[in-house]
């Protein structure tokens, strides 16, 4: 039986680093916001996921 084909990335180092900077701005811009917690925990995620 072969095996199956190994899985690869979605997104690049460079794109977690874009979406982080993304973030970033959007935080401040919606800091007294509630959403902004959720938009906060993305954030470490994104940086828990890169590696960083």
């Amino acid at each position: 039986m072969a095996e199956p084909a190994r899985a690869r990335a979605v997104l690049s180092t460079e794109d977690l680093t874009l979406l982080r900077q993304a973030l970033v701005h959007y935080l401040e811009v919606i800091q007294d916001k509630p959403e902004s917690v959720k938009f906060a925990r993305l954030y470490h995620r994104l940086g828990s996921a890169g590696g960083k």
